[in-house]
């Protein structure tokens, strides 16, 4: 059994020497107030915008201020990272800034976007594995062989300590804040926001509630919470790779567990729907990861009390995925439906569906029509509409009219591929 030495947390004069020390590379990303998000709440919400930091997430801001204290020897032996894309942007640029060499294993499925950016800041780029626990493995055999220095994702003190620098911002640019909301993959992020905001709040004599968010599908902290340690567990795909941890590290685990009020989670759906509504609302392209804390807060999973802040974690997204994504979102929110109506084989009942459709004020993009199927009578056509709605009352009265046009319509789930 594995025993660790106690987990000092950073101190308030950490944070801000952090912070300092992070300033000579990344930018204070602006604080952005959503309406929206605002209006469903019955709070004042704000967006902080680390989608807009540069490498495109609050990464570099834990990886600079790691690489940076080392010594003169271990800057000569050279860097290395494994990661899928963000903490690979984050050491590359950092790395490069401080004139080290870095090497970066990623995935062979990494988001080509990310391996590119990663190529373009100087790192050498090593794809291997089919997920990050494998690139995980090689990078570590490459630091032990080379003697380069490992520049861990989330489990280091001087990693969590960059990070936290984001909580020091959001107390200057919202100064009610009385929650903040984060996301939680292995924890680096989450341990840092929570110690720093709650130092802060003490030293200025009040209180702040920190909440983290994971996708359910790659969900260890609850029940490493529950259990009062570390557990791992079978991560199921999920669109928000960025978090997909199967356990967390255990210094952002010991922060956490003693720093940070609730862990809640969130579906599939419900972070495409935050992605779509951060594009449509915000004007902000935020990755899946970085989306959860606004898709905790449209869900209903967390009801905050307070001015809150949710922190857009990244914007990397792969532009084909997010073409996914933003179909699974409008189908999600009943903006893109599948119907199917059983119609009689003869002239007419296509234009008739289709002025139904068209009555009730929707559009149809896209039309299947169909003799084949062990099911259908010789005299009957099955038809299959691909409609843009407003949502779900639109998609009611799209529905009513088909009925009313003497059809019966059948609302199928939409999938995406």
């Amino acid at each position: 059994m594995t025993s660790h030495a106690p987990v000092l947390a950073p101190t308030l004069e950490d944070f801000q020497a952090a912070r300092e020390n992070v300033a000579q590379i990344a930018i204070q990303t602006p604080v952005l107030h959503s309406n929206y998000l605002t209006e469903l709440t019955g709070v004042d919400v704000f967006l902080k915008a680390e989608n807009l930091q540069r490498t495109g997430a609050y990464k570099l801001r834990g990886a600079f201020n790691r690489i940076s204290k080392l010594t003169a020897e271990e800057k000569a032996r050279g860097v290395v990272a494994a990661s899928a894309g963000n903490h690979a942007q984050g050491v590359a640029l950092a790395a490069s800034k401080l004139g080290i060499k870095a090497t970066i294993f990623m995935p062979v499925g990494a988001s080509l976007p990310k391996v590119q950016a990663t190529r373009g800041y100087g790192a050498e780029v090593v794809l291997v594995g089919a997920n990050f626990a494998e690139a995980l493995k090689a990078a570590q055999e490459f630091s032990r062989e080379t003697h380069s220095v490992f520049i861990a994702p989330f489990d280091n003190i001087d990693v969590i300590t960059g990070q936290g620098t984001v909580a020091l911002e959001v107390f200057e640019q919202v100064q009610d804040v009385q929650t903040i909301i984060v996301a939680i993959g292995g924890g680096g992020l989450a341990a840092g926001v929570a110690v720093a905001a709650k130092l802060e709040a003490a030293r200025q004599g009040r209180k702040v509630k920190v909440i983290g968010v994971q996708s359910e599908n790659a969900a260890a902290y609850p029940p490493s919470l529950k259990a009062g340690k570390e557990v791992e567990i079978q991560i199921q795909p999920t669109i928000a790779d960025g978090i997909a941890v199967s356990k967390p590290g255990h210094i952002p685990f010991e922060l956490i567990r003693q720093h940070i009020d609730k862990v809640v989670t969130v579906t599939e759906n419900e972070i495409a729907k935050a992605i779509l509504t951060l594009l449509e609302r915000s004007k902000q392209v935020v990755e899946p990861a970085g989306a959860v804390p606004v898709a905790a807060l449209m869900s209903g999973a967390i009801k905050p009390k307070g001015t809150t802040v949710a922190i857009l974690s990244g914007g990397n997204i792969d532009p084909l995925l997010l073409q996914k994504v933003i179909q699974h979102g409008l189908a999600a929110s009943e903006r893109f439906i599948n119907i199917s109506v059983m119609l009689p084989d003869r002239p007419g009942q296509l234009v008739r569906t289709a002025q139904a459709i068209a009555d009730a004020g929707a559009n149809v993009v896209e039309v299947l029509h169909t003799r084949h199927g062990n099911a259908f009578q010789i005299s009957a056509v099955e038809l299959n509409v691909a409609v843009e709605t407003g949502g779900h009352e639109h998609t009611k009265r799209v529905l009513k009219a088909l009925k009313e046009a003497g059809l019966n319509p059948r609302q199928n789930e939409a999938r995406v591929e």
